[in-house]
């Protein structure tokens, strides 16, 4: 997916309305008795349960654009992707048992919207970071300091979702975000000057 518009859904039926702060219910769609067994394996998000969906939620709101069901859907969407797509009416059908602070089912249109949401909010997060980055708001020690919290944030919501980081792996993602912000820093002030403002040598857009 290139131009971040949703699949095609195959489906007949009209999508249910998702607003951006809907919650766990409003949203349901078709049960089903029979669990698939990589559903039944399903191990991630296991250290939150239902009772914390709204503390989840906060923390979300109050550090990130998206919402906890948002979250909870993207990660879903991706872990259940094959060749042809993204399996959304095993995931709609199945969110309860997927995710343990999810209540209610989903149709695959409201799987979808969500999807489509996060997407949305992920570019428009990132085009506004890029260009803070890039307008010479923040002094490079400021901008080192909201990486540093973007990615303490990040590496919460995956370790919750269940991975495991280890020091080397955190320390090597943190060198390798510095370095792109280092290009990122040299390639902006080539782009606004003719000449480097901290030190006044001459630059170019090869620079």
């Amino acid at each position: 997916m290139t131009d971040g518009a949703p699949p095609e859904s195959t489906d007949d039926e009209q999508p249910t309305p998702d607003p951006d702060d809907a919650d766990v219910d409003g949203n349901t769609g078709s049960e089903t008795d029979a669990v698939p067994p990589d559903v039944e394996k399903y191990d991630r998000f296991k250290k939150i349960d239902s009772g914390t969906y709204d503390r989840a939620n906060e923390f979300l709101r109050e550090r990130t654009y998206i919402t906890a069901r948002e979250w909870a859907i993207a990660r879903l969407c991706a872990d259940f992707r094959t060749e042809t797509g993204v399996e959304m009416t095993k995931i709609g059908e199945n969110l309860p048992e997927l995710i343990p602070f999810m209540t209610d089912t989903y149709t695959p249109q409201a799987v979808n919207q969500a999807r489509a949401s996060f997407e949305e909010k992920v570019r428009t997060a990132g085009a506004t970071f890029l260009y803070g980055a890039m307008c010479d708001f923040f002094t490079a020690e400021e901008l080192d300091d909201v990486m540093y919290e973007a990615t303490e944030v990040a590496k919460f919501l995956l370790e919750v979702e269940g991975v495991e980081l280890s020091v080397e792996e955190e320390l090597a993602t943190e060198d390798q975000i510095s370095e792109v912000m280092r290009d990122v820093r040299e390639h902006s002030a080539a782009l606004r000057h003719d000449e480097c403002p901290n030190c006044g040598h001459a630059l170019s857009d090869e620079e």
